[in-house]
């Protein structure tokens, strides 16, 4: 399901938390536990993952996470607002010190001039620090390249939020 790059990518990650003592949860909408799955498939991951969240429905983001259906109507799903606020509730329902945050549009449908297919929008809330974002516009190059992209990038930026 991984790549070899993937997994290899993902233990470094872990190593990294595990040697700083920091705690990960995801909070995933168009990646529908891609994340959480990547890193869970690394043996001893729970050391340093307390869970995920997968928040697919609008719903699913206020009931689980607490994000406001205010921010959802006024900015949209698929919003900086909204990635934000998944991160920082995912911190609130965990036990966690690190989250990170994904809402996008994985296609091949849903998407329009101004939220175009492809758009992902990622995030990552640390105790004590303002959020990190990062919007991602990856074109419409298929929902499984969409999702493989978003995976990649949310290592990424919790690279970024550890240094």
């Amino acid at each position: 399901m991984f790549t070899a790059e993937q997994r290899s990518s993902a233990a470094a990650l872990l190593a990294d938390l595990r040697k700083r003592q920091i705690i990960l949860v995801t909070a995933e909408s168009c990646s529908g536990g891609l994340i959480i799955a990547l890193m869970t498939e690394i043996a001893g991951a729970s050391d340093v993952i307390d869970r995920g969240f997968i928040t697919y429905s609008n719903a699913a983001k206020t009931e689980m996470l607490g994000v406001p259906a205010e921010i959802i109507t006024q900015y949209g799903a698929v919003s900086r607002e909204v990635a934000e606020a998944m991160a920082l509730g995912a911190l609130s329902y965990s036990q966690a010190d690190l989250a990170v945050s994904v809402t996008g549009i994985a296609g091949p449908g849903g998407g329009n001039a101004e939220k175009p297919v492809g758009l992902v929008h990622l995030a990552v809330a640390r105790l004590g620090a303002e959020p990190l974002h990062q919007q991602c516009l990856f074109g419409n190059i298929g929902r499984s390249e969409i999702r493989a992209k978003t995976v990649n990038r949310a290592l990424m930026l919790i690279r970024r939020a550890l240094s």
